[in-house]
Parts: C-alpha cells; structure tokens; sequence
C-alpha cells in the first residue's frame, strides 16, 4: 500500500496561526495525521507582490513544523521561471537541497500535455505528464457541450463542468511508479520507500497552486 499525503484548510480561531495542513498516511486506508503546516512566503511587498509574482510562474511555500511558524521543516522556492519552464526547489530545515521539481506547460515543446519532473538528491530523476491522451482527446471532442454548460452555470449560479484530465504518474527511466497526483481526491500517492515526503509535500503544494479556472489554488487568497 502507498503512503498519501493531502492538503486540508482547517479554520483558526487564531488568525496568528497556519491555516493549511499538510496530512499524511501511511496507507490508502490508515488514518492520517498532520506532518507539517503549509503558508506562501511572501516577497518584502508582502500579498500584491507575491500574486503579482505568481502570474509568472513564481512560488514560494514553507512548511512548518507547527502552526505558530515556531521550526521550519522544508521551504520551497523558484529557482527559474518563463513562460514555459519553471523549475522550484525544495529545501530542507538547516538549507539543504533535498530536490527540484519542474514543470513545462503543455504545447511548449515538450508535447500536449503538461510534463512535471522530480528530481531528488541522489535518486532517479521521475517524469509525469498531465492526463492520459485519450481522456484528452475525449475531453477536447466534449468541450463545446462544456462551454455552454459553464455559461449556464455562470448564468444560473449553478451546475457542474468536467474539468481536464489531471491524474499523473510519475515514472522514473525504469518505468517504476514513483508518485502519483489523484485528482478526484487532490492527494498525491508515495509509491517508493525511497521518496523524501518533504518533497512530495512541496509537489502536491505546487499542483494545488496551479489549478485551472475551475479549480480553488489554495496560495492565491488576496489577505
């Protein structure tokens, strides 16, 4: 069974403290409990610097070992960013470097879908692209029966519209199953013994962070 890790908003009585969670699992069907506290970094001109930064490409999380920002476990930084490739590292609690992750969009060269990488210090590099072909194709065939239901939905103030294909599984050359993003459940799945959760914590954040219009990033709140 795999480990899972999920990102939850818990509600704060302090304002003070951390809102989002990061919890993990080590099964499918084990209980899980908080490992760490996720909260953007924000750049010296504090919330419209940093939305400004993220249309760009731009991240920056922590991840906290409390929700009083007491010991930092992990940070999470932009290393590169364009309009194509951007590519974040992951850094351990006294700066170490325990990885990068990059992701190029879709239809910048590196195909039809969007393509994210994970590298970890001293482990197989692991590659995963958004969406299996054929949902894709299913899902462009359905799109003008979609846009007009999204325009009903706007219209109406209610109704449902499929979203784009988003299930990736990270593969390394061997072909092993590393990771994978669940996106009925927004919850990234550890398939190796071998992966640091740290890591897989700031992949999930990331995918979390650039969900499409019809999706809820959880670092683009404007307080």
């Amino acid at each position: 069974m795999s480990a899972v890790l999920r990102l939850w908003s818990e509600p704060r009585t302090d304002s003070h403290e951390v809102k989002h969670q990061v919890k993990y699992a080590a099964t499918a069907t084990e209980p899980a409990h908080v490992v760490a506290h996720a909260e953007r970094e924000l750049p010296p001109g504090g919330v419209p610097a940093y939305l400004a930064a993220r249309k760009d490409g731009i991240r920056s999380f922590v991840l906290w070992a409390d929700p009083y920002r007491q010991r930092r476990i992990a940070t999470v930084v932009t290393k590169s960013a364009s309009d194509c490739v951007a590519t974040y590292q992951v850094l351990g609690e006294q700066g170490e470097v325990v990885g990068a992750l990059t992701r190029e969009k879709a239809l910048s060269g590196n195909g039809l879908r969007t393509r994210w990488t994970v590298a970890q210090t001293g482990a197989p590099e692991a590659v995963g692209f958004k969406g299996r072909i054929f949902w894709w194709y299913v899902w462009w065939l359905l799109f003008p029966v979609q846009a007009a239901i999204a325009v009903g939905s706007i219209l109406s103030g209610s109704g449902d519209v499929a979203r784009g294909p988003r299930r990736i599984i990270w593969r390394t050359r061997g072909k092993d199953a590393v990771l994978e993003f669940r996106s009925n459940d927004d919850e990234v799945q550890v398939h190796a013994e071998w992966v640091d959760w740290r890591l897989a914590a700031a992949l999930l954040l990331l995918m979390r962070s650039f969900e499409s219009w019809l999706g809820s990033p959880w670092d683009d709140k404007k307080a």
